[in-house]
């Protein structure tokens, strides 16, 4: 597990963590939908709050917003899934995921404020080949399934003051795909990966764990 940062600060104005942001580092494609869904259904079913790059308006470069939300945050989840070659030519590997994993590194280690991330995973082992940095460090594999990320949240977020049932997030899941399409349609959004889009979820998803989880 990641440690508390011991010497430098980052540059810049003094920041705190908030204590129940979790930073997600996900690949953000209709492929991934459900496990999208997964994460903030699972997140916020723990009184945590899902924040993701997608949320924050332009006029920032990419890489500042990344590390911007990192710092702001308790907790940040790294989905390392994706390791395969991009169908589309060129045929590339997406490095977008394991480089912000660096970034949350290197974060909790030099900032005063404390920062726990962790690594998910679709399949076993896959990392020591892909990601052989991380050996030693616990992987949640969660198989590519909704069950599979929702109860590798369980093990994550084990400590979390609210302890969600697997069968409580599921139903929280559930009702946000449900809703998904109106959402997107009242956003005038192109895809579930829009700032609105993700902000409504997030909503959506809190007011059905305070009602779900006691």
């Amino acid at each position: 597990m990641p440690k508390k940062g011991r010497s430098a600060k980052l540059s810049g104005p003094a920041r705190i963590a908030s204590q129940s942001s979790v930073f997600l580092n996900i690949p953000y494609d209709q492929r991934f939908e459900r496990l999208y869904l997964a994460y903030i259904a699972g997140i916020s079913a723990f009184g945590l709050l899902p924040r993701a790059v997608i949320e924050i308006p332009g006029g920032q470069r990419r890489l500042d917003r990344i590390l911007e939300l990192i710092r702001l945050c308790r907790y940040s989840i790294h989905d390392l899934s994706r390791v395969e070659l991009d169908r589309r030519f060129p045929c590339t590997p997406r490095f977008n995921m394991p480089f912000e994993l660096g970034l949350a590194v290197a974060s909790s280690e030099i900032s005063d404020s404390p920062h726990e991330w962790f690594v998910y995973e679709a399949q076993d082992y896959r990392i020591l080949k892909s990601l052989s940095d991380v050996n030693g460090t616990d992987v949640y594999i969660h198989g590519g399934r909704v069950e599979g990320v929702l109860g590798q949240l369980c093990s994550s977020f084990v400590r979390a003051d609210r302890q969600p049932t697997v069968p409580q997030m599921q139903r929280i899941y559930r009702m946000l795909k449900r809703e998904l399409p109106k959402l997107i349609l009242e956003a005038g959004a192109a895809s579930p990966f829009d700032a609105r889009v993700f902000r409504d979820l997030c909503v959506l998803a809190s007011a059905g764990a305070d009602i779900l989880v006691r």
